[in-house]
């Protein structure tokens, strides 16, 4: 948590003091997760208006450019149907933001996500992915006993499945967004 506090050469410091102890006591300090463009909001606005429209564009270098169109284009070659875009955030201290889904055989944490909707100045919807191995039915435990990531158990998702659970949360505390893959999840609209 961080203050912003205005001084000036005429306050001492025991001024100083009472003035952030009055601020903290009587006023909110303003949320401050560590990013200051909103860029992830961006990109996320992005995400939702790509996957809710089809337009042709040129082929991007970068084959998981989270701005890549049309939906369908993201990380393969020649174009497939697809109706969500998959992505995971991260948090300011560098962490993949989780979030839980009703378990499968004991599995109920993720870290991919599809957006819904996105609201009030940056707050989203976002539904949570359950991730799936290579055989599109095996769901891959990406938490250590500990509750840690588990980055090996989680190289092995190759697929994704869409879960009931939907996460709202707000996108100005996230530092950073990537996007994984374009996938077909029958999504109605």
């Amino acid at each position: 948590m961080s203050f912003e506090m205005e001084s000036s050469s005429s306050m001492s410091f025991e001024e100083d003091v009472v003035s952030v102890e009055t601020t903290s006591v009587h006023h909110r300090p303003k949320r401050d997760c560590g990013c200051k463009l909103n860029c992830v909001c961006q990109v996320v606005k992005a995400i939702k208006d790509i996957q809710d429209q089809a337009i042709e564009e040129e082929c991007e270098q970068c084959t998981t450019n989270c701005f890549m169109e049309p939906l369908g284009e993201l990380g393969v070659r020649g174009r497939m149907h697809a109706d969500t875009r998959v992505f995971t955030l991260t948090n300011k201290n560098g962490d993949l933001f989780k979030a839980l889904y009703k378990g499968h055989a004991g599995k109920c944490v993720s870290v991919f996500f599809r957006v819904e909707e996105i609201f009030d100045n940056c707050c989203a919807t976002l539904r949570v992915l359950i991730p799936l191995k290579k055989d599109r039915q095996t769901v891959v435990d990406i938490l250590t006993p500990g509750g840690h990531i588990n980055y090996h158990e989680l190289c092995e998702v190759k697929h994704w499945g869409a879960s009931n659970s939907c996460i709202t949360v707000d996108l100005h505390c996230f530092c950073a967004v990537q996007c994984i893959a374009d996938i077909d999840l029958q999504i109605c609209d």
